[in-house]
């Protein structure tokens, strides 16, 4: 399989840290809240925590204190088939491709819940094909990109073992601001100052493209442990996603990052030396310095991930496709990358990919 063009798309509100903090200070909730609350909100959005931005599908900041079932479903609904599809557009339009030209669609997303799922609204703004292949996976948080493209991997096969399509649309999309909670627990205040709204889309061939980069799926592995769920979920209270956030997450990221990597590299006979470019969900500041310290990289090595982080904020599981698509656009080096992603489960995945 090959990645053969990356899109990505947010709302066009861009919100920065001191505005949130102000819009959070005059709100209801304000007065609801604590001191502890008011101390953790504060803390977040005026250090220096590797975010500075973030884009909400809102109009404004007010909007996002009106949290209760319906307004939190209604917007969900309105933005994410409309964010998938701008990304996915673009990805077509990258790869040169019209959407007849598509046999298979895979959508992921944690933040809402639609049935009919958002596969066919994809299809309908689009105009896929009516016998396009469709699939939704929900549920994996952050870390869906992975399995999202694991799948397209298992539907396009390669050249000499070909599988049911040859050419898939992946689409990731998080509407976080559809999935506000706000209480006075620290993981779930610091839940609500990390997030931000975005989708990420790749088309999937298995032929190389004829232009540009190319760039080779080799080998996948995926680490999931049930035991160490409770670090890092969304339950169900009163209506509502709930994000549960634990001081183990750096570290859980980190130690499952450098296994998945270990586990590839020991099948495919390579070094973590043979890698020359990294391409990694940022949960936060402090993952990434874990990740730095598991993976024996530095900052510059995750650079595009930082940048990504300070503009848009943890986008889940649409983060990584941005992170991609930065590294294309700052004169792609040839060689094998390393991409991953990890989250609720808490699951890790990662690929090695070839790029020439």
């Amino acid at each position: 399989m090959h990645l053969s063009a990356i899109g990505t798309a947010t709302p066009p509100a861009r919100y920065t840290k001191a505005q949130c903090l102000a819009a959070f200070e005059a709100s209801d909730w304000f007065a609801r809240l604590d001191g502890r609350a008011h101390q953790v909100a504060r803390l977040v959005l005026q250090r220096d925590n590797g975010i500075e931005a973030r884009r909400l599908a809102i109009d404004s900041l007010d909007e996002v204190f009106a949290i209760d079932p319906d307004t939190l479903a209604q917007r969900f609904t309105t933005h994410a088939p409309a964010l998938a599809s701008e990304a996915a557009g673009r990805a077509l339009a990258e790869a040169g491709m019209s959407p007849g030209d598509i046999d298979a669609l895979i959508v992921s997303t944690c933040t809402g819940y639609l049935c009919p799922g958002l596969s066919g609204h994809v299809v309908e703004r689009l105009e896929l094909r009516d016998d396009v292949q469709c699939f939704d996976l929900v549920g994996q948080g952050c870390a869906a990109a992975l399995p999202n493209l694991q799948l397209g991997a298992a539907l396009t096969g390669s050249v000499e073992a070909p599988g049911s399509c040859e050419r898939v649309l992946s689409v990731c999309v998080e509407v976080c601001s559809a999935a506000m909670y706000l209480d006075n627990d620290p993981g779930v205040l610091i839940s609500a100052c990390l997030f931000g709204d975005g989708a990420g889309a790749a088309v999937l061939t298995r032929e190389p493209p004829p232009s540009g980069s190319r760039i080779r799926w080799r080998d996948s592995a995926s680490i999931i442990e049930p035991g160490r769920r409770e670090a890092l979920r969304f339950e169900q209270r009163a209506g509502l996603l709930r994000n549960i956030l634990t001081r183990a997450v750096p570290a859980l990221a980190g130690d499952y990052a450098r296994r998945t990597l270990d586990t590839v590299l020991t099948r495919t006979g390579l070094g973590a030396n043979d890698i020359g470019t990294w391409i990694m969900h940022a949960g936060g500041r402090d993952v990434l310095q874990r990740l730095e310290r598991a993976l024996g990289v530095g900052p510059e090595d995750l650079r595009h991930s930082s940048a990504m982080l300070a503009e848009y904020g943890n986008l889940s599981s649409a983060f990584v496709y941005f992170v991609l698509e930065a590294q294309l656009a700052d004169r792609p080096r040839p060689g094998h990358w390393w991409l991953s992603s990890f989250g609720a489960g808490f699951s890790c995945h990662g690929a090695l990919l070839e790029v020439t």
